[in-house]
């Protein structure tokens, strides 16, 4: 395992278990789907040390509280850290005050059965409503009393991180999406995390699956019911379409041929070499594949790789814009397929 650091002494392993898929929506059904517990124990005794969750992945904190109480059970074990999510609902914005904020950060914490939030990460959808700059104040003082131990933001360019510095956030890194198929954090993002020493926490780094052997060859799925599969579908028509992702998992076959490996690592070392990644989020559901995950760390890319994988990508038409520009806008195809207030049940 490699590890990285975050306000200079926070160290998370480079690879984190995300929560995303466990959620409603998300899972496959019957045989597929191992014990999650198992799965997420599998990781912890792997070398994983930080997994991710959020307060609207539905049923994930809960799911997270009674892996660590199994973990901390074990002889072995060691210190994890759990980075949660703070998203108001959209709906609930104009109201938010001080009140819905304790209730959301303190639900979090009897979920995951903690008395402090290693991480917590928060967005706002709405430019047009006021009150981001409230509620990272709110959750700096949840800071100050002991029940965070660190903010960050996820999803916020340039210009909404900065209003969440103003605010007092002191922010330690941001959850953005970031692959080979979507590298909208490059530029503005990346230079500014470099300058704040601001850690990139890197999720659809392997775009749901789509960037794994299974879909070298593989026909275009016409539908899927799993939301991971249809969030980052939407992503290779951006990229440039079906077409173009197998050309790319072509030649991410090549490299790996060479460094005797599978196209998935290549993909997420491909990221981990970016400016201010700090990690790379991964979303495992069955047992092998965090180990089969772990790939990424033992080969190193050559110029010539970064050569042929660059000139391949740089040539793609999109995504283009700001980092979830393209899911900000409710009434595109990105932006119809999000679920916008998930926290409003038991608040």
């Amino acid at each position: 395992m490699e590890f990285g650091t975050l306000a200079g002494d926070y160290s998370v392993s480079r690879i984190i278990h995300g929560g995303w898929q466990f959620s409603e929506g998300h899972r496959l059904s019957g045989e597929a789907i191992d014990s999650t517990v198992d799965v997420l124990m599998a990781s912890a005794e792997l070398g994983v040390t930080t997994f991710d969750c959020a307060d609207i992945y539905t049923g994930v904190e809960e799911l997270y509280g009674r892996f660590l109480k199994k973990w901390a059970s074990t002889s072995t074990a060691c210190a994890l850290q759990v980075h949660t999510k703070f998203v108001p609902d959209y709906d609930a914005l104009e109201q938010l005050d001080r009140s819905y904020v304790n209730d959301i950060i303190h639900r979090s914490l009897t979920r995951l059965g903690i008395e402090r939030l290693d991480l917590v990460q928060f967005y706002w959808w709405r430019d047009d409503v006021p009150g981001s700059e409230d509620a990272v104040e709110y959750l700096s003082d949840l800071r100050d009393a002991g029940k965070i131990r660190h903010l960050a933001v996820t999803n916020l360019d340039v210009k909404r991180i900065e209003r969440a510095q103003d605010a007092g956030g002191r922010l330690v890194s941001n959850q953005i999406q970031y692959s080979l198929l979507d590298r909208r954090a490059e530029g503005a993002l990346t230079t500014y995390a470099v300058q704040k020493d601001m850690g990139l926490l890197c999720f659809g780094t392997l775009a749901g699956g789509f960037l794994t052997d299974r879909w070298l060859g593989a026909p275009d799925p016409a539908a899927s019911t799993n939301r991971s599969l249809v969030k980052y579908r939407l992503i290779i028509d951006e990229f440039g379409g079906w077409d173009a992702l197998q050309a790319l998992l072509r030649t991410l076959r090549e490299v790996a041929d060479g460094h005797e490996t599978d196209i998935a690592s290549v993909a997420l070392r491909f990221v981990l070499d970016q400016r201010a990644v700090a990690a790379v989020i991964v979303g495992a559901t069955r047992l092998g594949q965090m180990e089969r995950n772990l790939g990424a760390f033992r080969f190193a890319l050559t110029a010539r790789d970064n050569d042929r994988i660059r000139g391949l990508i740089d040539a793609a038409p999109g995504p283009s814009g700001p980092v979830f520009g393209l899911e900000r806008d409710r009434d595109g195809r990105h932006g119809r397929i999000m679920h916008y207030d998930l926290n409003a049940e038991g608040v």
